[in-house]
């Protein structure tokens, strides 16, 4: 575990770094900019850290003192959807602390069944980036490997999870749409009855 972070901290939520595979090569990808993120150590992973060690590297940062465990780091975290959940569970049977997962939103397309009713009673909020208004744009800068299929496939999730956690939330990120586009977005947010979020993009540190 020594050459490998799982867990790390920003702007006061613990964040938990599982996977480095992901359906998505986005162009605006935070990984593009180098080995780490808002000042951690290197989130590559020299392998796939195991659910005891993800929970004992949870459970070593004491949780409680967080305002949420995020589940987020160089990969898509719902790569190891039953892990995730396993861990996720482990936390909630000893903590109070809010889970929270950021998501391309492939979940089910990922593992080819409708994942929604996993994430109930486990996790809070649900945190999709959208980041495009239409499936051909979203191809253009994501570069799925469900093509373009991957956008419908993230709004039937959105659609669904919301019935199964508190919060589910669409973002964009503010450098890779126009204003017109990030309209288009939120009425998209609006027809799948979640928020839109816009984010600051993070470039080179």
């Amino acid at each position: 575990m020594k050459d490998m972070t799982v867990t790390y901290e920003v702007d006061g939520a613990l964040y938990v770094n599982i996977t480095n595979r992901c359906s998505n090569r986005c162009d605006f990808c935070i990984r593009n900019n180098g080995d780490g993120a808002y000042g951690s150590n290197s989130l590559w992973l020299s392998r796939e850290p195991t659910c005891d060690e993800i929970f004992n590297s949870i459970v070593s940062c004491d949780p409680e003192k967080y305002s949420e465990l995020v589940f987020c780091g160089y990969g898509e975290p719902t790569e190891r959807l039953d892990d995730l959940i396993s861990v996720a569970k482990r936390v909630k049977e000893k903590y109070s602390v809010k889970i929270r997962i950021n998501t391309n939103g492939h979940s089910s397309l990922i593992h080819g069944c409708n994942t929604a009713p996993m994430y109930k009673d486990v996790i809070d909020t649900v945190s999709i980036s959208l980041n495009a208004p239409n499936a051909k744009e979203y191809d253009k800068v994501c570069h799925s490997v469900f093509g373009e299929n991957a956008f419908n496939g993230l709004l039937d999730f959105a659609a669904r999870v919301k019935n199964y956690v508190p919060k589910v939330v669409l973002t964009v990120v503010d450098i890779a749409l126009t204003p017109e586009e990030i309209e288009e977005c939120k009425k998209i947010a609006d027809s799948v009855g979640v928020p839109l979020r816009v984010r600051k993009y993070i470039g080179k540190e």
